[in-house]
């Protein structure tokens, strides 16, 4: 996000000295975007921050994906990839598994109870949805608090680690990017405010404690997890790195680019007096897609509308709807519940089941909580995806006739 933030100590003038009360001097590190010219922030380490002692390699989760094809729209139930208890042992970066993918963004899905290793995505920024359950994301700029119905958003590189705070399953939606994410550009004035005509503003981000975690095992060796650019599946490796120090030895930072937590119940939604298109349900977007939210709201007030979506055809896009809570009035029969994606793929029309747009007729109001990643280029299965496809779902528009 753009708008300042600053923690902790820093000097009164950027690139200058800035010691310890010792007289030893910190090591100042830009974190920027787009070589110099996009967003940034300088972190003051009491370590040199690029000292590794060992790497090795990580052997990153089953990351391959298959084509969907023959085309069709699937459901998939995300809820039956973990089961039993075998959650508990389980963590928020070494635990996920791949569902949908493709160069541009991959989506995972995670439920787990153990804290992860500090980790750090080099390859692009992450969006986390929390289904469920509650955590502190530990980060090199500070902790977040998450919980039920937050967005976790984690610029590229950010060093963090997840600690699930909570008796329940920590239940998590990862959508990774191969680019930045921020907010849809049209809600954005030409120096990065948010606009009034915005669903939400600053006030709803919620940004790192301002108490940071640079005492906390400052010389003591420490793993880092690295997702990289590499020559496995999808062009992505894993590296291990030890370092010599705690990764958390910040003292302090400034700047615009930063971690922040945004709640989904905080997205105003924006409603007409007949069907609004997707695109007013937007809340971030990265380079060849975008993210949206589907909340409770008013629905179309014309006296002849149909509240329901209008059957469309997804020309240039794959549409990813995940159905976290409510009752989605355009799914019934469909056998889409709690926990479901549906994939719609682009050269499929798709819309209501059968029954859904005349019964929607009257209806002022829509009890529905879901998220959706729309892809502008085909999204392809990944092991997750093709364990919890139910295999019958393209037939649901004939079946419930």
């Amino acid at each position: 996000m753009a708008h300042y933030q600053r923690i902790g100590e820093v000097p009164a003038k950027r690139h200058t000295q800035h010691r310890a009360p010792d007289g030893t001097l910190y090591f100042e590190e830009l974190m920027g975007e787009e070589g110099f010219s996009s967003d940034s922030s300088l972190l003051y380490h009491r370590h040199i921050p690029s000292a590794v002692v060992e790497a090795r390699v990580w052997d990153l989760p089953d990351l391959a994906t298959t084509p969907n094809h023959p085309l069709i729209p699937r459901h998939l139930r995300l809820h039956d990839l973990f089961t039993g208890d075998d959650w508990t042992s389980l963590d928020a970066v070494t635990g996920r598994r791949l569902v949908l993918g493709n160069g541009d963004v991959r989506i995972s899905y995670a439920v787990c109870g153990a804290p992860s290793p500090y980790y750090r995505n080099g390859i692009g920024d992450e969006c986390v949805y929390v289904e469920a359950g509650t955590a502190v994301v530990e980060t090199v700029f500070g902790s977040l608090e998450a919980g039920e119905g937050d967005y976790v958003v984690l610029p590229r590189a950010t060093t963090h680690r997840w600690v699930p705070t909570g008796r329940e399953p920590l239940r998590l939606y990862a959508i990774e990017a191969h680019s930045h994410i921020g907010p849809p550009k049209r809600y954005l004035s030409r120096f990065g405010q948010l606009l009034e005509h915005a669903p939400y503003c600053e006030r709803d981000l919620r940004t790192p404690a301002d108490v940071l975690l640079a005492d906390a095992d400052a010389d003591v060796a420490t793993e880092v997890f690295i997702k990289h650019r590499g020559a496995g599946p999808g062009g992505i490796a894993g590296t291990v790195h030890v370092l010599p120090h705690h990764p958390f030895d910040v003292v302090g930072w400034d700047g615009c680019l930063y971690p922040y937590a945004f709640n989904i119940a905080d997205f105003e939604p924006i409603t007409g007096r007949v069907h609004q298109p997707p695109p007013v349900h937007q809340v971030f977007e990265g380079h060849n897609f975008v993210i949206c939210n589907f909340v409770p709201r008013k629905v179309d007030y014309h006296p002849l509308s149909i509240p329901v979506p209008y059957y469309h055809s997804n020309v240039d896009s794959d549409e990813v709807m995940f159905y976290v809570a409510g009752d989605y009035e355009a799914r019934k029969g469909s056998g889409i519940g709690k926990g479901s994606i549906s994939l719609h793929p682009g050269g499929h029309p798709h819309g209501p089941q059968p029954g859904a747009y005349e019964k929607s007729i009257g209806v002022e109001f829509f009890d529905e909580l879901a998220v959706m990643v729309d892809t502008f280029r085909p999204l392809e299965l990944g092991e997750a995806g093709r364990a919890v496809d139910d295999g019958v779902y393209v037939t649901s528009w004939v079946r419930g006739q």
